[in-house]
């Protein structure tokens, strides 16, 4: 998984030239899928619900700094029960629930406490790439290398040198375009990379299943030398706005304009400064992912390892006039999905584009068919992919996909003069029309036929209330199959059905 990666910026996805050899190879020997949407355009949230299965309404992580409910049971906790470890080499975004581990008084330092408050991961290498993690180990790491700082993080890795040798900030993206002042074999690609690949070696045969996850090209924007300089303007593409876009914009959309990082982004200069370094570390990411190809294929591992390939969200990068992600644009909700199926059922779909809609919740339970475990049906509210790797039975399949936004944490409240109760918002998206329900606000809709590039919104249009109308109607269906009856099975269910005699109950009799 990579962090805030576009599913347009890789080549197999169609940019004209980022030169990702090895995602490409990954997506001939597997399916790519086409139309791959995220259940939230937010790190936390999406990400929880890639590790539960379940929509963000149902696991209620809504933000970033939003623990996920230790009565959330993730990928994690289902391969331990089939005696299966999942480690974590890079980010998670997982928060730990000190409210929820308390309550059941479980110690966060006991084995149980701390796989909770992990995400049911076992952290080989845990690196969030946010902020300084100055005790951690990829600090540690980097001061062996020579890089002495009690901070070495801001000071090395997130920071250059610019023309008149002064040490700046990789957060002010002006400072894009210099080099990192970390050398490429000990950037956070390169670290997390090498951890990924000795744990990969330590298994030998044995079975392991990893989360590999990058927290590039997310900002800072900032990236080691060659691969700052890797590509020049006029190999990036031009951010798709339109000045329609801004005449009668929505309301929350208005006022997300205000806040710093999209009235940055809607200056020509910054997109023009940051849109070649994000390519420069979309094509490191490639580069290290063609040294895991290698060990796999030394390895022997190609013919019985299951890849997945994805990423958590998009980057706006200035289109829409906008900045950073949330929003329900394709452009963040459209991610890239890569599934390599190593089982031979799956020969046939091999370099196949997969165009049916596909939601992060499917990941859990494909993995988990993959293995032969259960699928936690009563909990579980994505669909298994196999049946689209290996040109199963899928003729009912979905057609729409949903997603979710809770701006409460964001300045864009605050301007709106809006509670933390009432910034919610949810998407559905069929083949032609995307809507948008806002807590208070006008709805959004497009027409992706006629306008693919969302410039035009249909929200208040008299002429579109019938299609409003059904667009909420499948909202509403989409609310009623979330699944809350999480504590019994629903094999529990169907033995006791109309049970009641069995149990001595006898009401109704005459």
């Amino acid at each position: 998984m990579c962090d805030q990666l576009r599913a347009d910026h890789l080549g197999c996805y169609g940019h004209p030239y980022l030169a990702t050899r090895n995602l490409d190879e990954l997506a001939r020997r597997g399916v790519r899928f086409e139309r791959a949407f995220v259940q939230s355009g937010v790190c936390g949230p999406s990400r929880m619900s890639f590790y539960t299965g379940r929509y963000v309404a149902s696991h209620g992580a809504t933000w970033n700094r939003v623990p996920l409910s230790v009565g959330e049971i993730t990928l994690g906790e289902y391969l331990r029960d089939a005696g299966r470890m999942f480690a974590l080499a890079g980010k998670t975004h997982v928060v730990r629930d000190d409210a929820g581990l308390a309550r059941l008084h479980l110690d966060g330092a006991s084995e149980l406490g701390r796989l909770l408050g992990a995400g049911g991961f076992f952290e080989i290498d845990r690196h969030d790439g946010h902020s300084a993690e100055p005790l951690g180990a990829y600090a540690a790491h980097l001061r062996a290398q020579g890089y002495d700082s009690p901070d070495p993080w801001t000071d090395y890795v997130i920071a250059a040198v610019d023309e008149r040798g002064t040490v700046v900030s990789g957060w002010n993206m002006k400072n894009a375009r210099l080099p990192a002042r970390v050398a490429e074999p000990h950037s956070e690609t390169a670290y997390t990379t090498d951890r990924a690949l000795d744990f990969i070696r330590a298994q030998g045969d044995q079975p392991w299943v990893l989360h590999l996850s990058y927290v590039k090209p997310h900002w800072p924007y900032i990236a080691p030398a060659p691969y700052h300089r890797r590509y020049a303007l006029t190999q990036c593409l031009p951010p798709k706005r339109d000045p329609r876009e801004l005449e009668r914009p929505h309301p929350v959309l208005a006022a997300y304009r205000q806040q710093e990082e999209c009235a940055n982004f809607m200056r020509d200069e910054v997109w023009q400064t940051v849109r070649p370094a994000y390519q420069g570390l979309v094509q490191q990411i490639d580069d290290h992912l063609g040294r895991i190809w290698e060990v796999l294929d030394a390895l022997g591992r190609w013919k019985d390892t299951m890849i997945v390939f994805t990423s958590d969200h998009g980057d706006f990068l200035g289109d829409h006039w906008l900045g950073e992600k949330e929003h329900f644009f394709d452009t963040v909700q459209r991610i890239p999905l890569i599934v390599y199926d190593p089982d031979a059922s799956a020969d046939a779909t091999r370099g196949h584009g997969e165009s049916r809609f596909v939601e992060t919740v499917d990941i859990v339970p494909t993995f988990l068919e993959a293995l032969g475990l259960p699928v936690a049906t009563e909990r579980i509210e994505g669909r298994s992919l196999l049946p689209l790797t290996r040109a199963g039975d899928a003729l009912r399949w979905r057609d729409a996909v949903v997603s979710e936004l809770d701006y409460s944490y964001r300045e864009a409240r605050r301007i709106l003069g809006r509670s933390p109760q009432e910034c919610r918002a949810w998407m559905v998206r069929t083949d032609r029309w995307k809507y948008v329900h806002w807590q208070g606000f006008a709805p959004q809709l497009f027409d992706l036929a006629a306008d693919p590039d969302e410039f035009d919104d249909l929200g208040t249009s008299p002429a579109h209330e019938d299609v409003r109308r059904e667009m909420r109607e499948r909202l509403l269906e989409w609310f009623s199959r979330l699944k809350r009856r999480v504590t019994v099975s629903d094999a529990q269910v169907e033995a006791g059905t109309a049970a009641h005699k069995q149990a001595g109950v006898h009401f109704g009799v005459w």
